[in-house]
């Protein structure tokens, strides 16, 4: 009886180190984009089948681009375990699991690779079945965050190509509901995400481990670029995105009244634009790392309550101006 729970607890906790190794917390959060940019094009639900294989299809995704990223950056993550680099903070979001297990020798190379492939057979096939395109996406955006990873010592621009993958499940996620979406949609919906990734997670993260990635000799915007411009990018892009979701929640099938996009633009202000104003002020690395914490839930955010404004439709509540 002993050794059958202890065996169970076991397997429990090698399972949390593959979670952690896709940081799944942040992964479940990121859902929500997908999830978000769907649903501010139909301006209502899918169909039951499409939510259910959407859902696992984006989960699948991004647990296997996430652990494709430590995979890509074993040799790095070990450099940086070998010199004391890698503490874990509680207030960090991609900390809540153990981080970079494979470099703490926690999981093997394989066994993260073989986790990373199985993911991602899943998530190809499923896209495939929402829509053809959408399996072309994910395959796009897994080359380029294997470009991403191998840019760490090479450019800043690096950031620029993370803020492209991280819009290509939204993307994707248009196409699974509607095969011939409006391109000016998508272009927007991309520079929203664009901006929202590159000014509230990929900066402040990189703002966060500048003092491992300067030993490293990792060019990182913070780093190449200087403090001052860096917080000037993140404040003007978090300012693009809270722009442009406006735009999106007025003017697409969903159509949010003066409720909602007041309501959208408090939600921007509390996790994007005031911390990013304290991080532009104090240059503090706690500062950005409230930014990233906050800005994780952005999407969330909005997506609630596009849903709130989709199910008051869908209920019939005549409510004058909701």
């Amino acid at each position: 009886m002993n050794a059958s729970i202890s065996s169970h607890h076991i397997g429990l906790s090698r399972l949390k180190l593959y979670f952690a190794l896709s940081r799944t917390p942040h992964g479940v959060l990121d859902i929500s984009a997908p999830a978000l940019g769907a649903l501010l094009w139909l301006g209502s639900f899918p169909s039951l089948i499409i939510v259910i294989l959407g859902l696992f299809t984006a989960f699948a995704g991004y647990t296997a681009v996430y652990a494709l990223n430590d995979v890509v950056d074993y040799r790095i993550d070990k450099e940086r375990v070998k010199s004391g680099e890698l503490p874990a903070s509680e207030t960090y979001l991609d900390d809540v699991l153990v981080r970079h297990p494979m470099a703490y020798g926690l999981l093997s190379f394989r066994d993260g690779l073989l986790w990373v492939l199985a993911w991602a057979f899943i998530a190809l096939v499923g896209a495939y079945i929402l829509n053809p395109i959408c399996a072309l996406i994910f395959l796009v955006g897994c080359i380029l965050e294997t470009i991403y990873c191998f840019m760490l010592k090479v450019s800043p621009l690096r950031a620029f190509i993370s803020g492209v993958v991280k819009t290509s499940g939204g993307i994707a996620a248009v196409f699974a509901v509607d095969p011939h979406p409006s391109p000016l949609f998508l272009l927007l919906l991309f520079f929203m995400l664009f901006c929202w990734e590159v000014g509230g997670q990929n900066i402040p993260h990189d703002w966060e481990a500048i003092e491992e990635d300067r030993r490293l000799e990792a060019k990182t915007i913070p780093i190449q670029w200087g403090q001052e411009k860096a917080t000037n990018i993140i404040f003007v892009a978090i300012v693009v995105a809270v722009i442009t979701t406006v735009i999106l929640l007025l003017y697409y099938q969903a159509r949010l009244n003066v409720l909602y996009i007041s309501v959208s633009l408090l939600v921007g202000c509390y996790l994007l634009i005031f911390p990013a104003l304290k991080l532009n002020k104090t240059k503090e690395r706690s500062a950005a790392m409230v930014l990233f914490n906050r800005a994780s839930y952005y999407p969330v955010a909005l997506l609630v309550i596009v849903v709130i404004k989709i199910i008051i439709r869908y209920s019939g509540v005549n409510c004058e101006g909701v």
